[in-house]
C-alpha cells in the first residue's frame, strides 16, 4: 500500500461550520466561531506545518477544541458543586431564580434551608415542631389495673393492628397535680402561717379573702418543695413504667377511674428521609442533579481561555500521536520511516496531567472555606501592621 498516497493531511486552511463539532455545544457561540479556524491553525503550525506534514484535518482540531472548553466546564463546575452543595440541596431544579434552570453563571450565597430542614429532626424528639407530629392515644384506668397493654390501646385507638415494638412512647402524662394549685387553700392565709401575723398588725378583722402578706419569693418556692417532698416521703408518688412487652405500669395503684394520655410516635414515620413534598427529581438531592452547564466559551476569561488553548494542543499532540503509532514505520524508497508517536502520547499525557493539576490546584484555592481561612490570615497580618502604627495624642 502507498501510505503517502492515502493518508489525509492538513490542507493549510479551514473554515468552521456549526455542526462540524460532534456535539455542537458551542457551535452557536460567535466568539467559538471565530476561534475554532485560528486554533486549527495553531495547533497545526504548532504540530510543525508547513515544514511537515500533519496528518489531521480541520474536524479533528474542532473535536479537540470542543473537548478542551468541555473539560475546563467539568473541572470548573466540580469545584462549584463542592463548595454550593450545602446552599443548593433542597431548591427546587425550576427556581424561578435559575438562569434557563442553570446555576452556571449564578451567584449562590449562603442558605440555612437544607440545614434547617434537617435540624428538624430534633425537633420531633424535643416536641418543638419537626417533620414528624407526636400522636396522643387515651387509656381509660380502672380502679384497681396497674397495667395496661399500649400496643392494644393504640391499636384501638387508631382501628388498624400494629406490631409489636412498632411505637415509641414520648410522654406519659402521668403526674400528680402541681404543688402550686395546692398552694393556697380556698382562704387566704390559711396554712401559711401568716395568719397570726395579720392578727398582730390587727389586720385580723378584714376579709381574709382580701388580706394578703408580702413574703419573699424564697418562702414560695421552699412552700413548694414541701408539698413536693411530702409527695414523695409520705405518699405513694406518681410514676410509671414502661415494661419490655409494651406494657405500663403505672403508681400508685388506681382508686378510681379517671383517663391516662400518652404522647406516642409510630417508629415507622421516623425513618421517611424525603422531607420535601413534591414528585421525585423537583428538588436537587445530590452532586449529580445539580443543574450545572458547560461555560459558555464567550464568558471565559482570558486566564481561562489559555489554559484551553494549552489543553487542546496536548489534545491534538495526542490524536496525532495515536495516528502515527498506529504506522509506525512508513516505508519509502530504498528504506523506511519511524514515526514517533509514543513520544507524541507521551508528552501530550504529561502535559494534560500538568494542566489538570495546575487548574485543580487553582480551583482548590477558590472554595469557600479556603477564601474565609485567608481572609482570617490576611486580618492577623493586617492587625500586626496596624499596632506599629504611632497613635495620635490629642490634647483638648
Amino acid at each position: 500500500m502507498d501510505y503517502s498516497v492515502q493518508k489525509p493531511i492538513w490542507p493549510g486552511s479551514s473554515s468552521f461550520q456549526p455542526g462540524d463539532t460532534p456535539f455542537g455545544f458551542f457551535d452557536n457561540d460567535a466568539v467559538f466561531q471565530q476561534h475554532a479556524d485560528k486554533f486549527a491553525k495553531l495547533a497545526a503550525q504548532t504540530l510543525g506545518y508547513p515544514i511537515m506534514d500533519v496528518e489531521l484535518q480541520d474536524i479533528n482540531f474542532y473535536t479537540a477544541f470542543e473537548a478542551a472548553i468541555v473539560e475546563y466546564s467539568n473541572q470548573v463546575n466540580q469545584v462549584n458543586i463542592v463548595n454550593n452543595l450545602v446552599n443548593t440541596l433542597g431548591i427546587k431544579t425550576e427556581s424561578a431564580f435559575l438562569t434557563d434552570e442553570s446555576f452556571t453563571g449564578a451567584l449562590v450565597g449562603n442558605s440555612f434551608g437544607y440545614i434547617t430542614k434537617l435540624s428538624k429532626a430534633y425537633g420531633t424528639e424535643a416536641d418543638s415542631g419537626g417533620t414528624l407530629s407526636w400522636k396522643t392515644v387515651r387509656i381509660d384506668v380502672e380502679p384497681g389495673q396497674q397495667t395496661y397493654n399500649l400496643i392494644t390501646a393504640i391499636s384501638k385507638s387508631l382501628g388498624l393492628v400494629l406490631s409489636s415494638g412498632s411505637i415509641e412512647v414520648k410522654r406519659v402524662l402521668h403526674n400528680p397535680p402541681p404543688a402550686i394549685v395546692r398552694y393556697f387553700d380556698p382562704f387566704v392565709g390559711t396554712g401559711l402561717g401568716s395568719q397570726q401575723l395579720l392578727d398582730a398588725f390587727d389586720f385580723g378583722g378584714f376579709s381574709p379573702s382580701v388580706s394578703f402578706m408580702m413574703m419573699p419569693i424564697n418562702a414560695d418556692l421552699f412552700r413548694l418543695q414541701a408539698i413536693e417532698f411530702n409527695d414523695m416521703v409520705r405518699k405513694s408518688a406518681y410514676s410509671f413504667e414502661i415494661l419490655g412487652n409494651n406494657k405500663l405500669r403505672i403508681f400508685p395503684i388506681p382508686s378510681e377511674n379517671f383517663k391516662l394520655y400518652i404522647d406516642y410516635i409510630v417508629e415507622s414515620e421516623r425513618d421517611i428521609t424525603n422531607f420535601y413534598s413534591g414528585s421525585r427529581y423537583e428538588y436537587i438531592s445530590d452532586p449529580s442533579d445539580i443543574p450545572y452547564e458547560y461555560c459558555t466559551y464567550c464568558k471565559i476569561n482570558q486566564p481561562g481561555k489559555q489554559w484551553i488553548k494549552k489543553y487542546f494542543l496536548a489534545l491534538c499532540k495526542e490524536t496525532l500521536g495515536r495516528i502515527l503509532q498506529k504506522y509506525s514505520t512508513v516505508p519509502i524508497p530504498g528504506g523506511e520511516v519511524t514515526l514517533d508517536g509514543a513520544e507524541l502520547r507521551s508528552e501530550a499525557k504529561e502535559e494534560k496531567d500538568s494542566l489538570l493539576e495546575k487548574l485543580r490546584d487553582m480551583l482548590e484555592k477558590t472554595l469557600r472555606v479556603n477564601q474565609l481561612e485567608n481572609k482570617g490570615k490576611e486580618s492577623e497580618e493586617m492587625n500586626k501592621m496596624l499596632s506599629r502604627v504611632p497613635l495620635h495624642i490629642y490634647i483638648g
